[in-house]
Protein backbone atom coordinates (compact mmCIF):
# COMPACT_ATOMS: atom_id res chain seq x y z
CA UNK A 1 0.00 0.00 0.00
CA UNK A 2 1.23 3.49 -0.82
CA UNK A 3 -0.44 6.74 0.18
CA UNK A 4 0.21 10.38 0.91
CA UNK A 5 -0.10 11.67 4.47
CA UNK A 6 -0.06 14.89 6.46
CA UNK A 7 -0.32 14.54 10.23
CA UNK A 8 -2.63 11.51 10.46
CA UNK A 9 -1.99 9.61 13.70
CA UNK A 10 -1.75 5.85 14.33
CA UNK A 11 -0.92 4.91 10.73
CA UNK A 12 0.07 1.24 10.53
CA UNK A 13 -0.97 0.69 14.14
CA UNK A 14 -0.82 -3.05 14.99
CA UNK A 15 -0.21 -3.98 11.35
CA UNK A 16 1.21 -7.38 10.35
CA UNK A 17 2.25 -8.79 6.98
CA UNK A 18 1.99 -5.55 4.99
CA UNK A 19 4.32 -3.17 3.19
CA UNK A 20 3.23 0.41 3.76
CA UNK A 21 4.82 3.37 1.96
CA UNK A 22 3.94 6.83 3.24
CA UNK A 23 4.78 10.03 1.36
CA UNK A 24 4.74 13.11 3.55
CA UNK A 25 4.69 13.56 7.32
CA UNK A 26 2.67 11.06 9.36
CA UNK A 27 1.37 12.08 12.80
CA UNK A 28 2.11 10.70 16.25
CA UNK A 29 2.26 6.99 17.09
CA UNK A 30 3.19 5.84 13.60
CA UNK A 31 3.51 2.05 13.67
CA UNK A 32 2.39 1.75 17.29
CA UNK A 33 2.18 -1.94 18.27
CA UNK A 34 3.54 -2.84 14.83
CA UNK A 35 3.51 -6.62 14.59
CA UNK A 36 5.58 -7.51 11.55
CA UNK A 37 4.80 -5.08 8.73
CA UNK A 38 7.35 -2.92 6.92
CA UNK A 39 6.71 0.83 6.96
CA UNK A 40 8.69 3.26 4.79
CA UNK A 41 8.30 7.02 5.28
CA UNK A 42 9.46 9.35 2.53
CA UNK A 43 9.65 12.34 4.84
CA UNK A 44 9.85 13.10 8.55
CA UNK A 45 7.92 11.42 11.37
CA UNK A 46 6.50 12.99 14.50
CA UNK A 47 6.42 11.74 18.12
CA UNK A 48 6.14 8.18 19.49
CA UNK A 49 7.13 6.41 16.29
CA UNK A 50 7.08 2.65 16.87
CA UNK A 51 5.45 2.96 20.30
CA UNK A 52 5.44 -0.54 21.90
CA UNK A 53 6.43 -2.03 18.54
CA UNK A 54 6.52 -5.82 18.57
CA UNK A 55 8.09 -6.71 15.21
CA UNK A 56 8.70 -5.57 11.64
CA UNK A 57 10.59 -2.48 10.49
CA UNK A 58 10.15 1.26 10.15
CA UNK A 59 12.41 3.25 7.81
CA UNK A 60 12.32 7.05 7.97
CA UNK A 61 13.88 9.06 5.14
CA UNK A 62 14.19 12.11 7.36
CA UNK A 63 14.08 12.83 11.09
CA UNK A 64 11.69 11.77 13.85
CA UNK A 65 10.31 13.52 16.91
CA UNK A 66 10.37 12.63 20.59
CA UNK A 67 10.07 9.16 22.16
CA UNK A 68 10.87 7.21 19.01
CA UNK A 69 10.85 3.50 19.88
CA UNK A 70 9.07 4.08 23.17
CA UNK A 71 8.83 0.69 24.97
CA UNK A 72 9.58 -1.14 21.72
CA UNK A 73 10.12 -4.84 22.32
CA UNK A 74 10.99 -6.13 18.86
CA UNK A 75 11.69 -5.10 15.27
CA UNK A 76 13.95 -2.44 13.83
CA UNK A 77 13.66 1.33 13.32
CA UNK A 78 16.02 3.18 10.98
CA UNK A 79 16.11 6.99 11.04
CA UNK A 80 18.19 8.56 8.28
CA UNK A 81 18.71 11.83 10.14
CA UNK A 82 18.11 12.78 13.78
CA UNK A 83 15.75 11.94 16.64
CA UNK A 84 14.24 14.12 19.36
CA UNK A 85 14.17 13.60 23.12
CA UNK A 86 13.77 10.25 24.89
CA UNK A 87 14.43 8.01 21.89
CA UNK A 88 14.48 4.38 22.98
CA UNK A 89 12.89 5.06 26.37
CA UNK A 90 11.86 1.82 28.11
CA UNK A 91 13.14 -0.39 25.26
CA UNK A 92 13.18 -4.03 26.30
CA UNK A 93 14.16 -7.45 24.93
CA UNK A 94 12.54 -10.83 25.59
CA UNK A 95 13.78 -14.28 24.49
CA UNK A 96 14.32 -14.10 20.72
CA UNK A 97 13.05 -10.55 20.39
CA UNK A 98 15.73 -7.85 20.13
CA UNK A 99 14.56 -4.31 19.36
CA UNK A 100 17.02 -2.15 17.42
CA UNK A 101 16.95 1.61 16.86
CA UNK A 102 19.46 3.16 14.44
CA UNK A 103 19.72 6.96 14.29
CA UNK A 104 21.86 8.39 11.51
CA UNK A 105 22.30 11.91 12.87
CA UNK A 106 22.18 12.83 16.55
CA UNK A 107 19.74 12.13 19.38
CA UNK A 108 18.27 14.56 21.88
CA UNK A 109 18.41 14.37 25.67
CA UNK A 110 17.42 11.29 27.68
CA UNK A 111 18.40 8.81 24.97
CA UNK A 112 17.82 5.27 26.25
CA UNK A 113 16.10 6.43 29.43
CA UNK A 114 15.23 3.37 31.55
CA UNK A 115 16.43 1.11 28.74
CA UNK A 116 15.96 -2.53 29.77
CA UNK A 117 17.17 -4.29 26.61
CA UNK A 118 17.81 -4.02 22.90
CA UNK A 119 20.32 -1.97 20.93
CA UNK A 120 20.45 1.75 20.19
CA UNK A 121 22.96 3.00 17.62
CA UNK A 122 23.67 6.70 17.03
CA UNK A 123 25.91 7.30 14.02
CA UNK A 124 26.36 11.07 14.30
CA UNK A 125 26.65 11.52 10.53
CA UNK A 126 27.08 15.21 9.82
CA UNK A 127 27.95 15.88 13.46
CA UNK A 128 31.57 14.80 13.44
CA UNK A 129 33.52 16.63 16.10
CA UNK A 130 30.32 17.52 17.95
CA UNK A 131 28.25 15.81 20.62
CA UNK A 132 26.00 13.15 19.08
CA UNK A 133 23.63 12.98 22.08
CA UNK A 134 21.99 15.50 24.38
CA UNK A 135 21.94 15.52 28.17
CA UNK A 136 21.20 12.62 30.54
CA UNK A 137 21.98 9.81 28.10
CA UNK A 138 21.14 6.42 29.62
CA UNK A 139 19.44 7.75 32.75
CA UNK A 140 17.96 4.77 34.59
CA UNK A 141 19.43 2.32 32.05
CA UNK A 142 19.43 -1.24 33.41
CA UNK A 143 19.77 -3.41 30.29
CA UNK A 144 20.74 -3.38 26.62
CA UNK A 145 23.48 -1.40 24.89
CA UNK A 146 23.92 2.03 23.35
CA UNK A 147 26.51 2.49 20.60
CA UNK A 148 27.72 6.02 19.87
CA UNK A 149 29.86 6.78 16.83
CA UNK A 150 32.19 9.46 18.16
CA UNK A 151 35.91 9.98 18.53
CA UNK A 152 35.64 11.43 22.02
CA UNK A 153 34.39 9.61 25.10
CA UNK A 154 30.89 10.81 26.04
CA UNK A 155 30.88 13.04 29.12
CA UNK A 156 28.43 13.70 31.96
CA UNK A 157 26.90 10.22 31.89
CA UNK A 158 24.80 9.01 34.84
CA UNK A 159 26.69 7.08 37.51
CA UNK A 160 24.96 3.79 36.70
CA UNK A 161 26.21 3.83 33.07
CA UNK A 162 29.58 2.40 32.07
CA UNK A 163 31.33 3.48 28.86
CA UNK A 164 34.17 1.88 26.88
CA UNK A 165 35.58 1.77 23.37
CA UNK A 166 33.81 -0.73 21.12
CA UNK A 167 35.74 -3.93 20.46
CA UNK A 168 35.80 -5.99 17.27
CA UNK A 169 33.19 -8.28 18.82
CA UNK A 170 30.99 -5.30 19.62
CA UNK A 171 31.19 -4.14 16.01
CA UNK A 172 30.35 -7.61 14.73
CA UNK A 173 27.18 -7.50 16.82
CA UNK A 174 25.96 -4.38 15.03
CA UNK A 175 27.47 -4.97 11.59
CA UNK A 176 24.23 -6.06 9.96
CA UNK A 177 22.37 -3.02 11.27
CA UNK A 178 25.01 -0.65 9.91
CA UNK A 179 24.86 -2.54 6.61
CA UNK A 180 21.07 -2.15 6.53
CA UNK A 181 21.33 1.55 7.27
CA UNK A 182 23.90 2.02 4.50
CA UNK A 183 21.78 0.15 1.97
CA UNK A 184 18.53 1.87 2.89
CA UNK A 185 19.92 5.40 2.66
CA UNK A 186 22.73 5.06 0.13
CA UNK A 187 25.55 5.76 2.58
CA UNK A 188 29.05 4.33 2.15
CA UNK A 189 29.43 1.81 4.94
CA UNK A 190 33.19 2.41 5.20
CA UNK A 191 32.53 6.08 5.96
CA UNK A 192 30.64 4.89 9.02
CA UNK A 193 32.89 2.11 10.26
CA UNK A 194 36.14 4.06 9.77
CA UNK A 195 35.32 6.13 12.86
CA UNK A 196 35.45 4.97 16.46
CA UNK A 197 32.46 3.82 18.51
CA UNK A 198 31.83 3.87 22.24
CA UNK A 199 29.53 1.40 23.97
CA UNK A 200 27.34 2.29 26.93
CA UNK A 201 26.13 -0.48 29.23
CA UNK A 202 24.49 -0.43 32.66
CA UNK A 203 26.70 -0.93 35.68
CA UNK A 204 25.87 -4.35 37.14
CA UNK A 205 25.81 -2.72 40.56
CA UNK A 206 23.45 0.04 39.56
CA UNK A 207 20.46 0.57 41.83
CA UNK A 208 17.88 0.26 39.03
CA UNK A 209 18.65 -3.42 38.49
CA UNK A 210 17.30 -4.23 41.94
CA UNK A 211 14.03 -2.55 41.03
CA UNK A 212 13.44 -4.33 37.73
CA UNK A 213 15.33 -7.64 37.85
CA UNK A 214 15.55 -10.69 40.08
CA UNK A 215 19.01 -11.60 41.36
Amino acid sequence: MERNCMGERYLGCGSAGERIILNGTPGNALGAYLDGSEIIINGNAQDATGDTMNGGSITIHGSTGDACGYAMRGGEIYVRDSAGYRAGIHMKAYKEKLPVLVIGGRAGSFLGEYQAGGIIIVLGLGFEGKSVVGYFCGTGMHGGKIYLRTEEMPQDLPEQVMVRLATEEDMKDIDRYITSYSEKFGVNKEDITSSGFYVLTPNTKNPYKRLYCYN
